[in-house]
């Protein structure tokens, strides 16, 4: 039988792989892979991830190979590499590293040569000065060739332009470097052609040289994937630093009694292990011996640490704050919460469906029928008995005017626009595929600790008993808690300094754990802690049961103080509520958009955080890890989800979501994971990156509307319509002309979104 479960299992595991991609340039090239992939007999699904350039395959073992999937991948134009069996950050940044240099190297290639290729074509026609020889009325054919040498190094520079994009073409799926390619090779043919009319005599051509368009759109596209390359998915850098949570060595106690330290891989299930105060708990196991205070927020979120005695459970990662404790490993390798976390924020990551961009829809059409078009049309007159000169020039013209130089600026523009806009108001929105995807967002998941609230426990309420002064119980209490490291007592020795309250030195301090603290101060003996430790020194408790119970109501961690065995009052410390909370999510209710709170908090406790800013869904008791599984139910039920979060438990959430959006006063592994960070710690920036969002698609769509509107008018004149009614036969150099003009009011337009201005901004 255990063969049987082995077997079974290892089926399971071969049935999804996760396969790295290389050459894959946008939306409609995953799109390519995906079909590709799919047409074979046994696969279940696939996914793949522009973003992070990996498929994620699901398949039937008994119905299609691995090597069928990578034949598939290389059907479509691509390459497929080995399957990645483990996560390999170091290799996968060495090699995004290794390709952004190589990157800016050849974007700075193409600078040197674009430049006095610019000059040349074009200074003289504003005055400045060129020598003798290249002068186009002087020596028309230097004029010319000069240019044609400067251009090929910026041809060579972008060839993966042209062997992507033609690729491509010919595959059946054009895409955006399919519109590159064959926009500037329009100009470059014909800019060939005009030398070879120049040096036949023809001189009129000399201003009919398109190399410095070819030249500098080349190098602006450049630019464009550098930066893009640059700003790419943060996948490797995330979960190295998820990696960097786990201690490298050990310390276990023998049988002997004796202790040694190891390797955290040679850890093994049932090791005793101890850790001292400020080390980090190496693996997942139960206490067995000692008392402390675990800082679980690096795991959990959650700011204050959790008491943790004999029976309670650590996690790895975790920092033991307080006392020495002996735990019994239960989960060790993989198997551990934070292992677990890794691999989610990986498969969340890989799950991610590529947004169809709006251009590369319209280039699956538009590329193919342009060609089509300039090819008949040159037949056309052809065999209507005009000359070749005639027919060629018809073809130029159509290819040069409708050349998707506008359309494929009309999208990065607006986000690179947009995007630094976003930075200028204080967020960071990581890629345009997040700022486009913000636009959909119809539910909005906000974590509770650190995001809704401060993250930072605080004393909010003092109820005193007994004609006590309220300054002077919190004398007493911070007296008692300044001994103590514990983040709540921590909070009440801060209020009393905010205050200016006099703090007495106190003596015989003790801490009980699971209980609270004792210790005398001024000659009076004072209690600090629950109900236990109230109940085993014989403190009335009646008059205050309804106060700890109110108090815990909303939220907070209530504590009983007692001076001289009478109860004395009840302090109520908690988590705050961030000033612009309750704004903004009352903005996002504005907006249309449905607003949830999760939390590992218990119902009461949320519900009440939740009323406080009007926020009526609650996902309470949710475990770190099940965070993620929240945010794909409501996935699966049609809702298009934003997660905001600070927590390295919200990372896979953060993943998971459609866009996940970053406190930056968070952990650097929830803000690596996410695709929006809100840098300034104000929520009211998240319906601020909606609207802006709102306006950049609005903006897109104006754009490709134009782009697409000056080639359909400007397509039927270059093909000759006018000229067959008598019309004049439109000059290339014109269709040129016409082509910048559509470019330039793409990128006009776009740079109206440096002047957006929240709506809701307070």
């Amino acid at each position: 039988m255990p063969d049987d479960k082995n077997y079974n299992d290892r089926s399971l595991n071969d049935r999804e792989v996760l396969i790295p991609i290389e050459g894959m340039t946008c939306a409609a090239c995953s799109r390519a892979v995906e079909r590709s992939i799919g047409k074979l007999d046994g696969i279940e699904e696939v996914s793949v991830n522009l973003a992070t350039e990996k498929a994620k395959v699901g398949y039937d073992p008994d119905k299609v190979r691995l090597s069928d999937i990578k034949e598939a991948v290389a059907k479509a134009g691509y390459k497929a590499l080995d399957p990645q069996t483990s996560v390999q950050p170091d290799v996968e940044q060495e090699k995004r590293d290794r390709e952004i240099k190589h990157m800016w190297i050849k974007f700075r290639l193409s600078v040197i040569f674009a430049i006095p290729l610019l000059y040349i074509a074009m200074g003289h026609m504003i005055g400045l000065p060129l020598p003798p020889f290249l002068h186009p009325e002087h020596h028309p054919l230097a004029f010319a060739i000069a240019q044609l040498i400067l251009v090929i190094p910026i041809i060579g520079a972008g060839y993966k332009f042209y062997t992507v994009g033609f690729r491509a073409l010919f595959m059946g799926s054009p895409n955006m470097d399919s519109l590159v390619a064959i926009g500037t090779s329009s100009a470059l043919i014909y800019g060939i052609y005009a030398v070879f009319q120049i040096a036949n005599g023809h001189t009129e051509y000399v201003m009919q040289l398109y190399f410095e368009s070819a030249g500098v759109i080349i190098t602006l596209i450049l630019l464009g994937k550098t930066l893009e390359s640059v700003a790419k998915g943060k996948t490797s850098d995330a979960i190295k630093k998820l990696m960097g949570l786990t201690p490298k060595e050990a310390i276990i106690i023998d049988h002997d009694g004796t202790e040694k330290v190891i390797p955290v891989a040679d850890v093994e299930v049932g090791d005793i292990i101890l850790v001292r105060p400020g080390e980090r708990i190496p693996v997942d196991g139960d206490v067995i011996e000692g008392y402390t205070a675990i800082d679980e927020s690096m795991l959990t979120g959650e700011s204050i640490p959790v008491d943790k005695k004999a029976g309670d459970v650590v996690i790895g990662g975790s920092i033991n704050k307080t006392g020495t404790i002996k735990f019994r490993t239960t989960k060790v390798g993989s198997d551990t919460v934070l292992s677990q976390i890794i691999k989610m924020v990986e498969d969340a990551q890989g799950s991610k469906a590529p947004i169809a961009r709006l251009a590369d829809i319209i280039s699956g059409y538009f590329v193919p029928t342009v060609t089509v078009i300039a090819i008949v049309s040159a037949i056309a007159w052809r065999i209507a008995g005009h000359t070749t000169n005639f027919a060629l020039t018809i073809f130029i013209s159509v290819l040069v005017i409708a050349c998707p130089c506008a359309l494929g600026l009309a999208t990065p523009t607006a986000i690179m626009v947009a995007t630094g806009k976003g930075a200028d108001l204080g967020i960071l929105i990581k890629s345009g595929e997040a700022l486009e995807r913000l636009h959909d967002i119809n539910t909005v998941i906000f974590d509770k600790t650190g995001t809704i609230t401060k993250g930072s426990p605080q004393l909010n309420d003092i109820i005193v008993y007994n004609d006590m002064k309220k300054d002077a119980l919190i004398g007493f209490a911070a007296a008692g808690e300044r001994a103590s490291e514990h983040p709540i007592a921590q909070a009440i020795v801060e209020f009393a300094k905010v205050k200016g309250i006099e703090i007495p030195e106190a003596d015989g301090f003790e801490a009980i754990p699971g209980h609270g603290i004792t210790c005398m101060v001024d000659g009076h003996s004072i209690l600090i802690g629950n109900k236990k430790l109230m109940e085993s020194k014989n403190i009335e408790l009646e008059k205050g049961l309804d106060d700890f119970k109110k108090l815990a109501n909303k939220g907070q961690t209530p504590m009983y103080v007692a001076i001289d065995d009478k109860l004395s009052g009840v302090i109520g410390v908690a988590d705050v509520i961030k000033d612009t909370s309750k704004q903004a999510i009352e903005q996002l209710h504005r907006m249309g958009i449905q607003v949830f709170m999760i939390t590992g908090d218990n119902r009461a406790t949320a519900s009440a955080i939740a009323e406080q800013v009007g926020i009526d869904n609650v996902l309470s008791d949710v475990l770190p890890q099940d965070k993620a599984e929240e945010v794909k139910k409501l996935q699966d039920g049609g809702r298009i989800v934003a997660m905001v979060g600070d927590g390295i438990n919200d990372a896979p959430a953060l993943a998971q979501a459609d866009v996940g959006i970053a406190i930056a006063s968070g952990t650097d592994i929830a803000m690596e994971s996410a695709d929006v960070v809100l840098m300034r710690n104000d929520l009211m920036d998240v319906p601020v990156a909606i609207q802006l969002s709102n306006r950049t698609i609005k903006n897109i769509k104006e754009n490709l509307f134009w782009a697409f509107a000056y080639n359909s008018l400007g397509i039927p004149i270059a093909a000759g319509v006018l000229y067959l009614f008598g019309g004049p036969l439109l000059n290339p150099m014109i269709a040129a002309a016409a082509m910048a003009f559509s470019s330039v009011s793409v990128v006009s337009n776009a740079l109206r979104l440096k002047g957006f201005k929240p709506e809701y901004k307070i």
